[in-house]
Protein backbone atom coordinates (compact mmCIF):
# COMPACT_ATOMS: atom_id res chain seq x y z
CA UNK A 1 0.00 0.00 0.00
CA UNK A 2 1.40 3.51 -0.82
CA UNK A 3 1.42 6.12 1.34
CA UNK A 4 0.30 8.56 -0.91
CA UNK A 5 -3.36 8.73 -1.94
CA UNK A 6 -3.63 11.66 -3.43
CA UNK A 7 -6.90 12.74 -2.28
CA UNK A 8 -5.81 15.52 -0.09
CA UNK A 9 -4.31 17.24 -3.36
CA UNK A 10 -6.77 19.81 -3.20
CA UNK A 11 -6.60 21.11 0.15
CA UNK A 12 -9.29 18.31 1.38
CA UNK A 13 -9.60 15.31 4.18
CA UNK A 14 -11.54 13.44 5.17
CA UNK A 15 -12.79 13.05 8.61
CA UNK A 16 -13.29 9.37 10.38
CA UNK A 17 -16.72 8.48 9.56
CA UNK A 18 -17.91 11.98 8.21
CA UNK A 19 -17.56 14.39 5.10
CA UNK A 20 -14.12 15.79 3.46
CA UNK A 21 -13.27 19.19 4.72
CA UNK A 22 -10.57 21.50 4.02
CA UNK A 23 -7.22 20.74 5.99
CA UNK A 24 -7.44 24.33 7.86
CA UNK A 25 -10.94 23.57 9.21
CA UNK A 26 -10.84 23.91 13.23
CA UNK A 27 -11.43 20.53 13.50
CA UNK A 28 -8.44 19.48 11.85
CA UNK A 29 -6.25 22.21 13.44
CA UNK A 30 -7.68 20.40 16.94
CA UNK A 31 -6.56 16.96 16.31
CA UNK A 32 -3.15 18.49 14.04
CA UNK A 33 -2.17 20.34 17.52
CA UNK A 34 -2.60 16.99 19.47
CA UNK A 35 -0.76 15.39 16.85
CA UNK A 36 2.01 17.77 16.78
CA UNK A 37 1.94 17.37 20.15
CA UNK A 38 2.67 13.81 20.53
CA UNK A 39 5.38 14.36 18.12
CA UNK A 40 6.70 16.51 20.47
CA UNK A 41 6.43 14.33 23.72
CA UNK A 42 7.96 11.49 21.36
CA UNK A 43 11.43 14.08 20.82
CA UNK A 44 11.22 14.79 24.79
CA UNK A 45 11.20 10.94 25.31
CA UNK A 46 14.42 10.72 23.31
CA UNK A 47 15.88 13.04 25.83
CA UNK A 48 17.55 11.22 29.54
CA UNK A 49 14.16 10.75 31.67
CA UNK A 50 13.64 9.03 35.13
CA UNK A 51 12.33 5.48 34.22
CA UNK A 52 8.72 6.29 35.34
CA UNK A 53 8.48 9.83 33.14
CA UNK A 54 9.45 7.67 30.35
CA UNK A 55 5.96 5.02 31.39
CA UNK A 56 4.25 8.24 32.04
CA UNK A 57 4.85 9.92 28.88
CA UNK A 58 4.71 6.44 26.79
CA UNK A 59 0.86 6.10 28.55
CA UNK A 60 -0.09 9.92 27.54
CA UNK A 61 1.06 9.48 23.79
CA UNK A 62 -1.15 6.20 23.71
CA UNK A 63 -4.05 8.73 24.94
CA UNK A 64 -3.32 11.64 23.01
CA UNK A 65 -3.73 9.19 20.16
CA UNK A 66 -7.44 8.66 21.39
CA UNK A 67 -8.00 12.41 21.81
CA UNK A 68 -6.81 12.93 18.14
CA UNK A 69 -9.29 10.14 17.11
CA UNK A 70 -12.55 11.53 19.36
CA UNK A 71 -11.51 14.94 17.43
CA UNK A 72 -11.03 13.39 14.34
CA UNK A 73 -14.47 12.39 14.38
CA UNK A 74 -17.81 13.99 13.99
CA UNK A 75 -20.15 12.43 16.89
CA UNK A 76 -17.86 10.49 18.04
CA UNK A 77 -20.28 9.17 20.72
CA UNK A 78 -22.17 7.75 18.20
CA UNK A 79 -19.26 5.97 16.50
CA UNK A 80 -17.97 4.87 19.63
CA UNK A 81 -15.10 6.95 19.65
CA UNK A 82 -14.89 8.98 23.00
CA UNK A 83 -12.38 7.46 25.53
CA UNK A 84 -11.08 10.68 27.39
CA UNK A 85 -12.73 11.24 30.49
CA UNK A 86 -12.72 11.61 34.38
CA UNK A 87 -10.32 8.47 34.82
CA UNK A 88 -7.81 10.21 32.58
CA UNK A 89 -8.28 13.31 33.75
CA UNK A 90 -7.76 11.97 37.70
CA UNK A 91 -4.26 9.78 36.69
CA UNK A 92 -2.88 13.42 35.31
CA UNK A 93 -3.59 14.93 38.26
CA UNK A 94 -2.30 12.08 40.92
CA UNK A 95 0.71 12.42 38.59
CA UNK A 96 0.91 16.46 39.24
CA UNK A 97 0.31 16.05 42.88
CA UNK A 98 2.96 13.33 43.49
CA UNK A 99 5.83 15.70 42.00
CA UNK A 100 4.80 18.29 43.30
CA UNK A 101 5.49 17.04 46.43
CA UNK A 102 9.22 16.96 45.69
CA UNK A 103 9.59 20.49 44.56
CA UNK A 104 10.24 23.20 46.37
CA UNK A 105 6.99 25.91 45.87
CA UNK A 106 7.14 28.42 43.32
CA UNK A 107 7.82 31.78 44.27
CA UNK A 108 8.85 33.34 40.96
CA UNK A 109 8.02 32.96 37.50
CA UNK A 110 10.25 30.27 35.51
CA UNK A 111 11.54 30.08 32.41
CA UNK A 112 12.07 26.77 30.13
CA UNK A 113 15.47 25.44 30.43
CA UNK A 114 17.94 23.43 32.34
CA UNK A 115 18.23 20.40 31.23
CA UNK A 116 17.49 19.55 28.16
CA UNK A 117 14.88 16.88 28.67
CA UNK A 118 13.43 19.95 30.99
CA UNK A 119 13.52 22.75 28.21
CA UNK A 120 11.49 19.53 25.45
CA UNK A 121 9.12 19.36 28.17
CA UNK A 122 8.47 22.84 28.17
CA UNK A 123 8.08 23.30 24.59
CA UNK A 124 5.92 19.79 25.01
CA UNK A 125 3.77 22.60 27.54
CA UNK A 126 3.49 25.01 24.91
CA UNK A 127 2.02 22.99 22.44
CA UNK A 128 -0.49 21.30 24.75
CA UNK A 129 -1.41 25.07 25.51
CA UNK A 130 -1.86 25.50 21.77
CA UNK A 131 -3.76 22.27 21.58
CA UNK A 132 -6.23 23.22 24.38
CA UNK A 133 -7.21 26.82 22.31
CA UNK A 134 -7.27 24.84 18.64
CA UNK A 135 -9.98 22.61 20.90
CA UNK A 136 -11.71 25.64 22.69
CA UNK A 137 -12.07 26.96 18.89
CA UNK A 138 -13.71 24.06 17.69
CA UNK A 139 -15.88 23.71 20.34
CA UNK A 140 -17.39 27.11 20.03
CA UNK A 141 -18.70 26.03 17.10
CA UNK A 142 -19.32 22.30 16.69
CA UNK A 143 -19.92 19.64 19.96
CA UNK A 144 -16.37 18.79 21.90
CA UNK A 145 -16.35 16.46 24.83
CA UNK A 146 -15.73 18.95 27.80
CA UNK A 147 -13.76 15.84 28.77
CA UNK A 148 -10.90 16.93 25.80
CA UNK A 149 -10.46 20.34 26.69
CA UNK A 150 -10.15 19.51 30.63
CA UNK A 151 -7.63 16.24 30.02
CA UNK A 152 -5.50 19.46 27.76
CA UNK A 153 -5.48 21.57 30.30
CA UNK A 154 -4.29 19.33 32.96
CA UNK A 155 -1.79 17.72 31.15
CA UNK A 156 -0.07 21.05 30.02
CA UNK A 157 -0.33 21.80 33.98
CA UNK A 158 1.35 18.26 34.81
CA UNK A 159 4.49 18.38 31.41
CA UNK A 160 5.63 22.15 34.13
CA UNK A 161 5.93 19.72 36.71
CA UNK A 162 7.50 17.37 35.09
CA UNK A 163 9.88 19.75 33.73
CA UNK A 164 10.50 20.89 37.31
CA UNK A 165 10.62 17.78 38.42
CA UNK A 166 13.33 17.07 35.44
CA UNK A 167 15.43 20.09 36.67
CA UNK A 168 15.40 18.87 40.11
CA UNK A 169 16.04 15.12 39.87
CA UNK A 170 19.37 16.40 38.03
CA UNK A 171 20.31 18.69 40.52
CA UNK A 172 19.70 21.32 38.30
CA UNK A 173 17.77 24.93 39.80
CA UNK A 174 14.63 25.77 37.66
CA UNK A 175 15.98 28.99 35.70
CA UNK A 176 14.35 31.92 37.22
CA UNK A 177 12.68 34.79 34.89
CA UNK A 178 14.86 38.28 35.36
CA UNK A 179 12.93 41.02 35.55
CA UNK A 180 14.51 43.79 33.30
CA UNK A 181 15.20 47.04 35.05
CA UNK A 182 13.80 50.43 33.54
Amino acid sequence: MKIYTKTGDAGETGLFGGPRVRKDCARIEAYGTVDELNAVLGAARCEPLAAEFDALLARIQNELFDVGAELATPEPESKSVSTIGAPHIATLETAIDQWEEVLAPLKQFILPGGTRAAAQLHVARTVCRRAERRVITLAANEPVSSSLIIYLNRLSDLLFVLARAANHLDGRPDVAWQKLSS
